[in-house]
């Protein structure tokens, strides 16, 4: 019994010395100064946030990193600060056990820039507006004509099939709304217009017209249209 009792009295006091030693580390690990900030952009390596704007976000009135504590950090609001940047896509705040200040952020990608009544923008990946960034001008397909939320959506459908296809993203560089909501084209070094039509039969359209032209441009027949019309889904047709 005696034993017994004794096992348990070493049990217990071991149990409160890790208690002990686990507060004791935690309140010094928090008391402890940041030793450096470091930022990390992923995808896309085009400069469109600085990374002081960055540092700015994270350090408010300039401070330096060595002079915060880190019980004093409030890693979520962080986030929020930079997810608020019209830039910025998605962030990833966090210290390391060496002290550092960690940023992992990820920009919009850009994928047309629109030009409407006097003002620019870019459309991103996600279809939302991007504004244009005094750092760096992506190259994208220029697009007038009215963007609305009638066709917002499948704009921003299209937009994407040009941007994940090598082809299309190289070639289509300038695209035409039509107040009758059909589309016209224009490529990158042949002078023909594209007409695309309205927005329906979109995949099938851009696979017509990349087989016309793997097809026309072996015999340099290209250089002879003024315009190739997709609007007749099983069929491309060429006015010179």
């Amino acid at each position: 019994m005696k034993l017994f009792n004794w096992t348990n009295i070493r049990l217990l006091l071991m149990f409160g010395l890790v208690i002990f030693l686990f507060s004791f580390t935690s309140k010094r690990n928090e008391n402890r100064k940041l030793t450096n900030l470091v930022v990390v952009f992923v995808g896309d390596d085009a400069p469109f946030v600085k990374q002081e704007t960055v540092n700015k976000l994270l350090i408010e009135k300039n401070r330096e990193a060595s002079s915060i504590q880190k019980v004093n950090l409030d890693l979520n609001k962080l986030e929020t600060n930079l997810n608020s940047q019209e830039m910025i896509e998605k962030s990833d705040v966090f210290v390391s056990i060496d002290g550092v200040l960690k940023a992992v952020v990820k920009q919009k990608t850009p994928i047309a820039r629109v030009f409407d009544e006097g003002s620019s923008f870019y459309i991103d990946y996600e279809g939302n507006r991007m504004p244009l960034s005094t750092n760096f001008t992506a190259r994208v397909p220029l697009v007038s004509g009215g963007i609305n939320k009638h066709n917002n959506e499948k704009l921003a459908d299209l937009f994407r099939i040009i941007y994940d296809d090598a082809f299309l993203k190289k070639n289509i560089i300038g695209i035409e709304i039509m107040p009758n909501g059909s589309l016209k084209m224009h490529n990158r070094n042949f002078d023909y217009q594209i007409d695309f039509g309205i927005l329906i039969n979109v995949e099938r359209k851009f696979k017509n017209y990349k087989a016309f032209f793997q097809k026309a441009v072996l015999d340099s027949s290209l250089y002879k249209y003024k315009k190739i019309d997709l609007r007749f889904t099983d069929q491309v047709v060429c006015t010179k």
